[in-house]
């Protein structure tokens, strides 16, 4: 067994969030191929998919120093830049586009559903970035406040998928209490409205991986609690205004999607860390579309930013079981 498998089976002491186990899951996966160069040609997705939710944040930060730019970490005195008048501006556009939102209610015995679009790194260890097919990714979330050994669902397919077409469950080893690592409704709609508070908030749930700043560690959760929930127009305007305020936020003013959509980019530069998002707004609605994830690291030749995944969020609803896919006239 090669030391990426093993340290898949290694019980977490915390899971991360659903968005960034993508990320990692492309770095795993390569690690695996590495390690099992000389071996037999196996599938590239021999382990199931479930058990990639379990890597803990240790592991993801040891897979991750391997695309850290120069080794610093946030302990050697840099700072980010000021946030670009741009980005406070137009995130605090997309706040008020997400405050005069729609209230969806949301019941604790009900789950919420996400259908995107995906494509993934599939390139193998050490070697350049291979953007695999444009596939689809469903995942039920489960907004029973817990602690739940299993918090939700993934299923995949098309080309490239993980053991496409499997209703698969997002696993923790140990019970899960409604919070960063299961964000039901309920949770989110205790957080708070006020943008400082909550940024403080934000700032204690953060656990940076190695190489990472505190910034960027924000940052990523933010994204993630923004891509893959249902929560009041309120908290979600709070979130946006929350981004606001880091160090280093910035606006692209063209960004595109895993559909093809073209929209309005917000990015964090954190020049000591190898990786790069992109949160990708609808120009007119201001509605969140999808994501974009960078990577640049000079030692495996990669001297200018590459491309390394891409989603587009295609549908979000709520729904009464796993498995469900809502009616499109109920979807949002």
């Amino acid at each position: 067994m090669s030391e990426a498998e093993e340290l898949l089976q290694t019980p977490a002491e915390w899971d991360l969030p659903p968005e960034r186990h993508r990320h990692f899951k492309d770095v795993l996966m390569q690690q695996i191929d590495h390690d099992t160069a000389s071996a037999p040609r196996r599938s590239r997705f021999l382990r199931p998919a479930v058990l990639l939710p379990l890597a803990s944040a240790a592991l993801a930060g040891a897979l991750l120093v391997t695309l850290s730019v120069d080794g610093r970490s946030p302990a050697d005195g840099t700072t980010a830049s000021a946030t670009a008048p741009g980005a406070s501006v137009t995130l605090n556009r997309i706040a008020t586009a997400a405050m005069a939102s729609d209230t969806i209610r949301v019941r604790d015995d009900q789950f919420v559903y996400v259908r995107r679009l995906d494509r993934s790194n599939t390139g193998t260890f050490g070697g350049p970035v291979r953007l695999g097919a444009l596939h689809t990714e469903e995942s039920w979330t489960s907004q029973d406040p817990g602690p739940l050994r299993v918090t939700g669902w993934l299923r995949s397919s098309g080309k490239d998928a993980i053991m496409p077409d499997r209703l698969l469950p997002i696993e923790s080893t140990d019970p899960v209490p409604a919070g960063v690592f299961h964000p039901t409704y309920r949770w989110l709609a205790s957080l708070p409205t006020d943008p400082d508070a909550l940024l403080r908030r934000l700032y204690k749930e953060a656990r940076p991986v190695e190489g990472e700043s505190r910034d960027q560690a924000v940052f990523s959760l933010i994204g993630d609690l923004i891509s893959g929930t249902v929560m009041p127009p309120a908290n979600a305007a709070a979130f946006y205004r929350a981004a606001a305020r880091l160090p280093g936020v910035r606006e692209i003013p063209d960004a595109v999607d895993a559909a093809g959509r073209h929209g309005i980019a917000i990015t964090l530069d954190d020049t000591g860390f190898a990786t790069r998002h992109e949160w990708i707004f609808d120009k007119e609605t201001l509605a969140l579309l999808g994501s974009r994830f960078y990577i640049t690291d000079p030692d495996r030749g990669i001297t200018t930013e590459a491309l390394a995944g891409t989603s587009a969020v295609m549908e979000t609803a709520v729904v009464d079981t796993k498995g469900e896919v809502p009616a499109r006239a109920a979807s949002r």
